[in-house]
């Protein structure tokens, strides 16, 4: 098994950094995107979720019609679109695109973004009715017999879908740092992700899923790590870009900041307390951009020449991940750039990341 990278679909020029200029939706831009990810050889990209974002649907759709062989990590968030719907919704773009589509669940850590949708469940309430879908959307998936089921939130009677994804399943990511997160995880991810902590975090929270897994009678062997790769021919140029990033958030921060509760959000408030503790861990992970964005999603940054970012990414291989997520902060130009950090990671690790590990350990 290869490192699986992931990359990000924007429908249009907009980040941290740089402000959205004309409309959310501008479909060249996505395209364009889209091939620069799949040519800089990204397995999958990304389509985010918020309240106020264009339908995931409609883009993972575009993205894959308009590229070959990239896939597309596409997230929902429980507790809008029945359970039955929404499996068949992505088995019928896994017929369009057999192989590439795959469910990131997000639960949803904000009261308020919620609201805005109409939902005013509260977050633990919100992780039982994550578990329940699942439940649904899986046998709606792998069952070729109509089936009844009846919980706290949800109640089908007689559920049967007449298209079902090859081998009765389709890969399942899962997001959330909180205990309810990681119960309801253990029961269903086949990839956990996490966001950009130091390495001995990374292992915590490994250990963590693992033995939630291990109690609902699972495994979990595959883990993903988010991060936001600041990288430049020498390490001095990085760092450079790097400054002139924090500069550039901090310039546009009152459009964002505030906007989301982060203090709801376990992964959050991990991300504030190392950068509390200070702005570099490890080798070169760069904590300063949690700090000025109120850690409001992926902004841990691994600051250095290709070479050296690519041996941090490489240790998070090391320490478990399979899976690297990773988006800068000019997509486009980073997407191209990012084919440096790719080529030089799989040719370090090939296509045993068990056997990589091993010979890392010796």
């Amino acid at each position: 098994m290869q490192v699986e990278f992931i990359g990000i679909a924007h429908t249009s020029d907009y980040s941290e950094t740089n402000a959205l200029a004309g409309p959310v939706v501008q479909p060249d831009y996505l395209y364009r995107l889209a091939f620069v990810h799949e040519q800089s050889g990204f397995d999958r990209v990304l389509v985010a979720h918020s309240s106020s974002s264009p339908d995931g649907f409609t883009v993972a759709d575009q993205v894959l019609t308009a590229t070959e062989t990239l896939g597309v990590l596409l997230a929902h968030r429980p507790g809008f679109v029945a359970p039955t719907i929404a499996a068949r919704k992505f088995a019928t773009i896994d017929a369009f695109h057999p192989g590439r589509i795959a469910l990131h669940v997000i639960t949803g850590g904000d009261d308020g973004d919620q609201a805005r949708d109409g939902d005013f469940s509260d977050k633990p309430a919100r992780y039982r009715r994550t578990d329940e879908f699942l439940d649904i959307v899986e046998r709606e998936w792998s069952s070729a017999e109509r089936f009844d089921y009846e919980g706290e939130f949800y109640k089908v009677k007689d559920a049967w879908s007449a298209l079902r994804p090859a081998g009765g399943h389709l890969p399942v990511y899962f997001g959330g740092a909180s205990e309810d997160a990681v119960r309801v995880g253990g029961r269903h991810a086949d990839v956990y992700a996490f966001w950009g902590e130091p390495l001995d975090g990374i292992r915590e929270r490994i250990a963590q899923v693992q033995a939630s897994a291990q109690a609902a009678g699972r495994t979990i062997d595959r883990f993903s790590v988010s991060l936001r790769p600041i990288a430049a021919d020498t390490e001095s140029a990085a760092w450079e870009r790097a400054h002139e990033i924090l500069e550039r958030t901090r310039e546009r921060a009152a459009e964002y900041v505030g906007k989301r509760d982060t203090s709801q959000a376990e992964g959050s408030r991990r991300l504030l307390r190392y950068a509390a503790e200070g702005e570099l861990h490890d080798k070169r992970l760069w904590t300063a951009l949690s700090k000025a964005t109120g850690a409001a999603g992926n902004s841990t940054a691994l600051v250095g020449s290709y070479e050296q970012v690519a041996e941090s990414l490489l240790d998070y291989v090391a320490a478990g991940a399979s899976t690297l997520l990773i988006r800068g902060y000019d997509p486009l130009a980073d997407a191209a750039a990012y084919a440096n950090l790719i080529r030089l990671v799989h040719d370090t690790v090939g296509d045993d990341i068990t056997g990589y590990r091993a010979s890392v350990a010796a």
